[in-house]
């Protein structure tokens, strides 16, 4: 009798422990789901429309190739259109990200207390002329003279003996306002040719005799237009970075509320190393974080 319970007893704890062997792979393949389920949910995928300032439209264009290279379920679309149209776009909610040149404080019937701020690149910019216009240095009074109709022809600054052919911005371009307040001291322009793309203003400089147009460094990637020094100090990435040449900006990507999903995700990857490093230099932008001065919105300038 006692060999039988003896024998009931050792019969009990073999079962128990299949039992809880059974529990325990059960527990396993549990957890193994949940990890597969995990990953599915990080893999980024979606759509994502930005629009705004056509200076940042290379870079932003180009850190989106990139991007979805490495997401093969995002697809982004990278839109100009000036720096008014991104700042209004995403205030609307018809983009995800509005690109702007300028702060939205400075964009009149602009909502910027419900837009946040991502300061993702700063650019320079200056003046350009066609290569035959003859002269690669300008003082800015002159620069002043010159878009205010004042000199109208190079023969008067020493360069060749051309009318001068104004190009412009459209009044909602960031490039506009950032060139007419540290270029012009807040001077307006006198009428020219107007284009809403930075890349029409350079093709209309290099084709048309006498032609002076303003652009970001991005797009001195060749001799076709002739980037002027002003007041003797050239339009370099190191003095931009010094607060020694006048003519920069921020670029923002604007954000209604604070970025959230897929626009986090990318925004965060346009400050990331690889991006801020390399791919800005390559396009011509300098990181944020090698500036040695600051800029508010209101233009105050300051080291940092």
């Amino acid at each position: 009798m006692k060999s039988l319970k003896k024998l009931s007893l050792l019969t009990v704890l073999a079962a128990l422990m299949v039992f809880m062997a059974a529990c325990g792979g059960g527990a396993s393949n549990g957890t193994d789901k949940k990890d597969n389920a995990d990953k599915k949910t990080d893999e980024l995928s979606g759509s994502l429309v930005i629009s705004g300032s056509s200076a940042m439209q290379p870079l932003v264009a180009a850190a989106a190739e990139e991007f979805m290279a490495e997401n093969p379920k995002v697809d982004i679309q990278v839109n100009a259109g000036g720096s008014g149209t991104g700042l209004s776009q995403v205030a609307e909610g018809s983009v995800q990200i509005g690109n702007s040149d300028v702060f939205a404080e400075e964009k009149e019937g602009i909502p910027a207390d419900q837009l946040v701020d991502h300061k993702v690149a700063v650019v320079g910019m200056t003046a350009a002329v066609n290569p035959k216009v003859g002269i690669k240095d300008i003082k800015k009074e002159d620069l002043i003279k010159v878009f205010t109709g004042k000199i109208t022809n190079w023969k008067e600054l020493g360069g060749a003996d051309q009318k001068i052919v104004l190009v412009n911005r459209p009044d909602s371009s960031g490039t506009r306002a950032v060139f007419n307040q540290f270029a012009l001291d807040g001077a307006t322009p006198a009428e020219g040719i107007t284009e809403d793309s930075s890349n029409t203003v350079k093709k209309i400089i290099n084709e048309t005799e006498g032609a002076i147009g303003y652009l970001a460094f991005s797009y001195f990637t060749d001799d076709s237009v002739t980037p002027l020094a002003i007041d003797g100090v050239e339009p370099t990435e190191e003095n931009v970075q010094s607060g020694k040449f006048p003519v920069w900006a921020y670029q923002h990507s604007y954000t209604k509320g604070e970025a959230e999903g897929l626009a986090k995700a990318f925004l965060d990857y346009l400050m990331s190393d690889d991006i801020q490093n390399t791919l800005l230099k390559e396009q011509g932008y300098l990181p944020v974080t090698k500036m040695k001065v600051e800029r508010d919105a209101k233009g105050n300038q300051k080291d940092i």
